[in-house]
């Protein structure tokens, strides 16, 4: 594994625990309680931005495979 790919993996690492916080607060304060101007919805939204675009440099830089992600989604949904 290069210094790139550590790099992708630490950072989504980052942004799993911030979605991880900002669903916390929403289920304690609520999704439109506002704090220092924005809501915890919009936070949460933020932070799924963040996650999402990891997960597409996660396919970039060959951590994880497109094709087995859609698959994988696929499941989960059929799950739900």
């Amino acid at each position: 594994m290069n210094d790139k790919q550590q790099e992708v993996l630490l950072i989504t690492q980052e942004e799993c625990a911030e979605v991880a916080q900002g669903i916390s607060k929403i289920l304690r304060f609520g999704l439109d309680e506002a704090y220092n101007g924005k809501t915890n919805r919009e936070r949460l939204e933020e932070e799924v931005g963040d996650l999402m675009c990891m997960i597409e440099l996660l396919q970039t830089h060959k951590l994880v495979d497109p094709e087995f992600l859609r698959k994988a989604t696929r499941t989960k949904y059929s799950k739900l």
